[in-house]
Parts: structure tokens; sequence; C-alpha cells
């Protein structure tokens, strides 16, 4: 019997919840958004609470371009898509982050005028994917990004290219690809002459269509080609062509625009997909399209021996169905992974009773990712001009397939050396190198070269040496891609989701985009160290798309977790066994729908038990191996287009009670049931519709307690929801007032202190001290960038954060555990601290060239009022050793002391010690305290208190 779903009918609302608008965010309100959160920032009280970065650095993250000095290729900057602008000046080696004091990481196109060392960054990707972060305009450095500027287009969301004169720095030429999820004016290509004070719109072709290349003459400035773009993506559906995709031509610099591209012998109409550009010369031209159309349909052969494919079924009557030999059925069957207990005898028996039909065992395969896959287009096309666009011509005779696959929209880059017009590269999988012009092709992917490909820069003096940039970070070639140097030093990680184990000491796990599931130490500090050692500390588990991870408890080496739309897998890592564990619908039924994130939730209660949700959410009771479906479908019904949509988004079961489980979709609803599954109710009317639930938690407080999270992303909505309710779901409260408008992505509260929820922002992460009341900036340490999970460690006390372009880092929060209403109310607390064991190395080292162990013990303190304060550490009978005068700000702070005694202070301890104790002067000319019991008091502002300090 299936369960029944269970609508309410009545709701009793606690506040006037308002309904979802699809229409986009102004670029006005962000702008305001951003202000706010920096005002926030400067007076949160937990600002001095510190983030520290714990990788992984190897695998990366994707790059959208690059800008190399001329003078000296040693010297260069890499843009990654949601990672921020690094630097390097010894060859990739070591990079530095230069964008991290900006409003956002997210980059399209980098421009650098080396002549002045002015830094141009179009924000917001270029590429159209499912996590491709619209920016707030362009900026502008002229200090290596000490400082930036807001140049305006504030309202383009995607920057594709960025062009500045060679010979006039001012003068600068934008090509904007506009909003990715909505129409919008303010795309197209845009120059100044002023250095970014007034923009002038050149080439505007509609509200649908931007421009997402753009590419100048090497000696000659004037003369620019741009290629248009029309694209829709919805959350359910995208299409990546359209009639006004088209090539066009500037010879007065950007001025103004014909199109070049019609009647030329260059693809036209709605197949017209993806177009980039590489310029040899005024003449010469090499154009990289994504061609739309579809491939003209081959005469089936019509052989007995030839393989059965799902189309055949689609028009096949029973009658022929069961003429099929068993043989060719059964490897049919098997080949397309269809279970078990579907094989020729007992499904040429459903057919015969009427239960399925010959088209079911198509369907059977036909999900919205098939569909997409399946999609026959001619894929890549390489086209050339040498007449500056008047006539085009195909350079190859054949498909290039296996270059784009199904999804061209997320390539496009085409470059051509500045030595040879026949040497020529294209940007796929993997990356492609041509030396006749583009009529043959060669693989140039090295082994340590990751396979999808966004950026290249030839040199122009030394055409073999090449620097790539692709979804795994920056390779280096100096001989013309036959071999590569991987340089992967920032720590620039793309995590969808995070978790961190129960062992002693803990591991991290996390799945990243296109870099699969990864497992590491959380006290992981980047170094090249491991080169030595010949081990790298973070393990990959997982390859694809890596998604979420659950951990058995009772035993860290079963894994369970896997890559996109639902490819789930049991792991065990000690066996290295790997058991596919996703949930298979019946012959007859529709494919189940998963979510490219689709997620899974071990039950607290039993770790034998684990929820994995489609838009049906499934049940195993042991471990993944069988499942039993215990809803019907809990979204919308999912919408007709080439991606899953109508699926569950996300899962939480009460630790209360078993079988109290939370579901949310990405067509915004949410459900519970409070007897595991027999019974659903939809608790989602009056909130905010069709938006994506990004998270339901239930909590650990209270059993009636359950917090959601609504985003608005795919709307182009960047509005901050955020919902709490205390009676399951029937009524809610709006705790996301106070968050600053951007995008919601996880909340999570503390498993001690009820008060207190950390979010996580696409522009960063928040904490709030009152359950919601007020929010605060929690980033000392974090740039604004995509948080896209949190973790909370409960033994260890840690938050880790994991973002969706500077990897992962840790904080230890037992100061925020422990901010009940007595350390409010007091001017000055100090929170307790752990013994320090004394080291002899103190201040010492085994050489004189390394640098000299100096501890540090974090002194915790919270003050109602920022200024000046003072420390003193005192010995057991209140003898006063030190003072030190410290500033402070209101809220939580962190003095680092290096238990360091000054000689005086060492005089005076000797003097009032009856033992004999022995203070030496260390290496570095310090003396350090000895084993005892100190008193640490911290006054100032009307208020004091100490803290034991015990050395072992």
């Amino acid at each position: 019997m299936k369960p029944k779903i269970l609508l309410s009918t009545v709701f009793l609302f606690l506040i006037q919840i308002s309904i979802a608008q699809s229409n986009p965010t102004p670029a006005a309100k962000v702008q305001n958004a951003l202000k706010e959160k920096a005002k926030l920032t400067k007076n949160s009280t937990v600002k001095n609470i510190e983030f520290t970065n714990i990788g992984p650095t190897i695998m990366s993250g994707r790059v959208v371009d690059l800008d190399v000095n001329p003078n000296n290729t040693t010297e260069f900057y890499v843009a990654y898509a949601s990672g921020g602008l690094w630097y390097t000046k010894n060859n990739g080696t070591t990079f530095e982050p230069v964008l991290d004091s900006s409003p956002t990481q997210n980059i399209g196109d980098i421009a650098v005028d080396w002549n002045s060392k002015t830094i141009w960054v179009g924000t917001g990707e270029n590429n159209s994917s499912r996590s491709s972060y619209a920016g707030i305009g362009i900026l502008k450095s002229t200090d290596n990004g000490k400082n930036w500027t807001n140049m305006g287009l504030l309202d383009s969301h995607h920057i594709s290219r960025i062009l500045i004169n060679p010979n006039n720095g001012n003068e600068v030429v934008v090509a904007v690809l506009g909003h990715l999820y909505s129409p919008n004016a303010e795309r197209g290509i845009f120059k100044t002459t002023d250095g970014g004070k007034t923009w002038n719109k050149t080439l505007f072709v509609n509200n649908d269509t931007g421009i997402v290349d753009l590419a100048v003459s090497p000696n000659n400035f004037n003369v620019q080609y741009a290629s248009s773009w029309e694209r829709d993506r919805k959350a359910w559906n995208f299409v990546g062509s359209g009639e006004n995709s088209a090539i066009y031509k500037s010879t007065d610099a950007g001025n103004t625009w014909s199109k070049i591209s019609d009647k030329s012998g260059f693809p036209e109409g709605e197949g017209v997909g993806r177009i980039g550009l590489a310029v040899y010369n005024d003449e010469t031209v090499y154009a990289f399209h994504d061609s739309q159309f579809r491939r003209e349909a081959k005469e089936k052969e019509k052989s007995d021996s030839k393989a059965l494919t799902k189309d055949d079924f689609k028009t096949m009557s029973s009658a022929t169905f069961l003429n099929l030999t068993d043989k060719k059925l059964n490897t049919y069957l098997k080949m397309n992974g269809f279970q078990e207990k579907y094989r020729a005898e007992n499904v040429k028996q459903l057919v015969r009773a009427g239960t399925i039909k010959p088209e079911d065992l198509a369907k059977y395969l036909e999900n919205a990712n098939s569909l997409l896959f399946d999609t026959p287009v001619i894929g890549a096309q390489i086209f050339k001009t040498t007449n500056g666009g008047k006539s085009w011509k195909k350079t190859h005779d054949d498909y290039l397939d296996d270059v784009v696959y199904s999804y061209g929209y997320y390539f496009g880059m085409i470059r051509v050396s500045p030595k040879n017009q026949d040497q020529i590269y294209i940007a796929g999988v993997p990356i492609l190198r041509s030396q006749d012009g583009g009529k043959t092709f060669k693989s140039i992917n090295g082994q340590n070269v990751h396979v999808d490909h966004h950026a290249l820069w030839v040199n122009p003096k030394n055409p073999n040496h090449l620097i790539n940039g692709n979804d795994g970070g920056v390779n280096i070639s100096y001989d013309n891609g036959d071999n590569w140097i991987k340089c992967n030093t920032p720590a620039v990680g793309q995590f969808y989701a995070i978790y961190a184990d129960e062992q002693t000491p803990y591991k991290v796990y996390g799945g990243l985009q296109d870099n699969g599931v990864w497992v590491g130490p959380n006290n992981y500090e980047a170094s090249v160290k491991w080169h030595e050692e010949g081990q790298y500390p973070y393990k990959r588990i997982m390859g694809g798309d890596g998604m979420q991870v659950q951990v058995d408890k009772r035993n860290p080496n079963i894994v369970y977790t896997g890559y996109q739309f639902g490819n789930y897998f049991r792991i065990d890592r000690v066996s290295g066994t790997q058991q596919y564990i996703q949930p298979k619908h019946e012959l007859g039924e529709s494919p189940y729908r998963f979510n490219w994130q689709t997620p899974i939730q071990l039950s607290v209660h039993n770790q034998d038990i684990l929820y994995l949700g489609g838009n049906k959410l499934h049940r195993s009771l042991n471990q993944g191996t069988d499942w039993e479906t215990i809803s019907d479908d809990l979204t919308k019904g999912g919408k007709k287009g080439n991606v899953a949509y109508g699926t569950l988004t996300s899962i939480s079961e009460s630790p209360f009670q078993f079988g109290l489980i939370y579901v949310g979709s990405d067509d915004g609803l949410i459900h519970v049931t409070k007897n595991g599954g027999a019974q659903w109710q939809n608790i989602s009317n009056g909130l905010p519709k069709d938006l994506w639930v990004t998270r339901v938690i239930a909590s650990a407080h209270k059993k009636e307690r359950v917090y959601i999270t609504l985003n608005g992303y795919r709307w182009d909505d960047f509005t901050s929801y955020v919902y709490m309710s205390d009676d399951y779901g029937q009524t809610w409260t709006n705790i996301g007032n106070a968050v600053p408008d951007s995008p919601v992505n996880v909340i999570k509260e503390d498993p001690v202190n009820e008060n207190v929820l950390y979010l996580g922002t696409d522009n960063g992460a928040y904490a709030s001290l009152d359950m919601g009341k007020t929010w605060q900036p929690f980033q000392n340490g974090l740039p604004n960038v995509a948080v896209h999970d949190i973790v909370v460690q409960k033994r260890a006390k840690d938050l880790l954060i994991g973002t969706h372009g500077r990897s992962i880092y840790k904080a230890n929060i037992e100061v925020l555990q422990k901010a009940d209403k007595t350390v409010k109310d007091k001017n000055v607390y100090v929170f307790p601290t752990k013994s320090v064991r004394h080291r002899s190395s103190w201040g010492a080292t085994w050489s004189k060239w390394l640098t000299p162990n100096v501890p540090e013990k974090s002194i915790n303190f919270y003050v109602k009022k920022g200024g000046t304060y003072e420390v003193s550490i005192s010995l057991e009978d209140d003898t006063k050793l030190m003072t030190y005068e410290i500033d402070a700000d209101a809220g939580f702070n962190t003095w680092i002391y290096d238990l360091s005694l000054t000689a005086k202070a060492r005089k005076k301890y000797l003097k009032k010690s009856e033992d004999d104790v022995e203070i030496p002067k260390k290496k570095n000319g310090m003396y350090y305290l000895p084993k005892g019991m100190y008193s640490v008091k911290i006054s100032g502002n009307g208020g004091n208190d100490s803290v034991n300090l015990i050395i072992e």
C-alpha cells in the first residue's frame, strides 16, 4: 500500500510572510546589501574569531582567465570562477590572493594594463553552468589588489571579456553576457575612454542575448570581433542557442559594430550556440561554434545481429517484441543497467499480460539527464575566415566528437598561435591542438591535467610556451602541450558539500565541482613538503562531480558518497570495494528524478538505515543494499526540460524521534512525516513559492523545531530567505530579515547553545547569537565567497565552512557555545583556558638558520565595550609579573600570549619563588614561564575578570 499524502488545510501564521517574486533583484538593492554587510562586518561581535584554511589545494578549481606580463612571463594573474584573483611572480611556484578585499570572488574575465599595472576584473562567471555566480559589475585596482573600485556595469551579472587599448589604458572595451536566469538590458558591448568613469553601450542585440566573446587583432586595436549568444537557463531547462547568436565586427575600436555572419557560410538560425573567437590578424579569424543543429539521421541497418537500442522499443509492437530472441533482449537489459529481476523471460511475460508495453523499455532509461546526453546535435565546429568575415569555411570534414558532448555551453575557447596561423587550440574535454589550420586535431591533455578547459595563453615570443587554465587549476607547458607542469598551491576548491567524522583526530570529507570526493586531516596546513614525503594528505575516494558524504559512526571506514544525479556508492575504505546503491524504479514506472546534488542521510537512530531523495523519498534498512520507497512524489511533478527538476534537495530526520522526517524540494515544497513515511503533510503553504529549498534542518534542541532556507538564485532573486518553526512547520517565522540580501545555501544550529545559529550564503557566512533575531558576518580570514555547507564537529568544537571557491575553513567556536547571559551581562568576561605543556624547545631551534619555536597561547575574552584594556600576568599570590596594554573590540576577542617573561619579571619571579627554579635565556634571547599556575587578568572600561593559566 502506498503511503498517503496529507495536505494541511489550516495554517496559523505568526507573521505575515511575503510571497516570493520571480523578478530579479535590482542592482541597487544588491549594492545596498554589500554596504550593509560591510557595516555589519565592522561592528560584528564575532569578527575576531579567526578562520583558518585547511585546504585542500591539489585538485584546485575552475579557472576562467589568465593574464601574463609580456615582458616577464614568470609574472601573471589567474582568475578563478568563484575563487578570486591570484598573483604569481615566480612562474606559478607560489600565488597570493589579490581580490580578497573586494565584495566578491566571482570572476568572468580579467585584463591587466602592464604599463600602469592597472587590473580590471569583470565579475560574474562567463560560463552558464549550475554554479556560475553573478557578479557586481567591473572592478579596478591600481595597487595590485590592495584596494578595488567598482567602475559600474552593476547589473551586468556576467562579464565575458575585457580589452584594453595597449596605447591608451583609459580606453577599455567590455563584453557583457548579462543575466543568466532572466532578461536584462545591461548586456552587449560597453566602452569607456575615461578609465571607467563613464560607459557607452556600443552593441546591443536584445534583452536575452549577450556577448560571450570579444577578440582584437594583435597589432590593430581598431579591428575587433565579437560573438553574441542567445541563451535561456531555467532550473529545469537550458537552451544554449538562438537565432540571435552571431558574429560582429568593429573597425573603429569598438565604437560601432556590424553583423558579419549572415549569409557568409557561418551557421545561422536557432541552432547557433556559443561561439568562441581567435584573431590572428585583421583578416584571419577562427571561430569555435557549439552547433545545436541536429545531425543528419542515418538510415538504420537492418540486421538481426545488430544490438538493440532504446529507440527500437519506442515504436515496436508487442508481437515484434515477443519474437525477439532472449539472448538479444538480455544483452540490452544487462548493458543498460536494468535491475537483475528484469530478464528476457519475465519481461516478455509482463508484455503478454499487458502490464507493460515495449516502449516502457525505452522510458525506463529516459530521465532529464539521459535526454540531455541523447540529444543528437552536431556539437563542436571550427570555422575560419581569411577575408575579415566576408566568408567563413568549416576547417574539417568530419564531426568533432568527444570534445564538448552535450554541454558545449560550458566551453568555447579557441586560440591561435601568434607565430603560425595554422596552429590552433580548442578547449573542451579534452584540450586539442591542430597544426594544419583545424583540419585535424590531437589531444594535448597530459596525465596531470584536468580534462575540462577554459583558458589558454600562448606566448607570442615563444609559441611552445603555454599556460592553461582548467577545472583543475593551472598547468604550464614549454613544449607546445606535450608535457605539463602543475601549479596548484591556491586553496580554491569548489565544494558542494562537506562532512566531519567522529574519529580522534577527526577527518574532513567533501564533494567538489568536477573534482570528485576527497578526505583529509582537519589540521591540514598547505605546504609542498608532501612532494618530499611522497603522499598528499588528502585522498580522492570518488570521481565525477563530488556530492554529499555520510560516514558510519560505528566504523569510519564505511563511507556513503557519489557523484551527480544520485549516483551513490557504499565504500569500504579498508577493502577498497564500492557498492553502487542508487534506488531503481520499477519497469512501467516513470524513472525517478534525482537532483544534481541528490541528498542522503544516515539515520541518527540506526546507522544501518540510509535515506536518499529522488522525487520520492527512499529508505534502506541495510546500508543501501535494498530500498523501499516511503512516499509518493513530494514535488510538484517536474517540468518538461533537459535538466532534472521536481526533485528533493534536503532531508533531515529528527534526533528526538525515529521516523520524524522533513524533506524539501527544488520547486519549493516542504513535507513532514511523523511516522516514517506512512503519512506526509505539505508544510510549505504560506512560504515564498517555487524557490529551491537548500536546507531543512530538524532541531537537536527542541522536537517541534525546524529550520529552512530557500534560495532564489535560479530566478536571479538574491533575497535572503530563512525561516524557523516551533510547531513542526505549521507556522513559520521569518528569521532572515536581518541578513543582507544574498541567496542562502545552508543553516546550521549549534549543537550546544540553542541560541547560536550559523548561516552560509553566496556571499559569505553569518552567525546569530539570538536564534536569528540578528545576524553578524562571521568571516575573519574568510573572503566574500559562496558558502555551500557548514558542519559542526561536536567533540572538537570546530565550525567547518565548505566554500564553493576557496576550499574549507575551520574555526573553534567554544566561546560561542558558552555565550550565555552570564557572559553577555559582564563588562569583561575571560573564558577558561586549557593547560599548556612546558617544552624545553621554546625559543630554541636545532639550527641557527631556522626560525625558533615560539609558543602561542590564546586567551579568549568578551567585552561589552570596545577600547583599551590591561592584561596582567600574576603569580598565585597575586604578585604581578607583567602587564600589557591591548585594544579590544566589543564582543569576542583573542589575545595571543607567547608565554615569555621580561628580564625584570624573571628577577621578580625568582625572588618570590621558594623552589630552585631555572629560567634560562633561550637562543632567541627570550625567557619563558616555568611550570606552575598563573593568573591572567583583563581589566578596563568598568570591568575585570581573570582566569587561571596552568603550565604543566
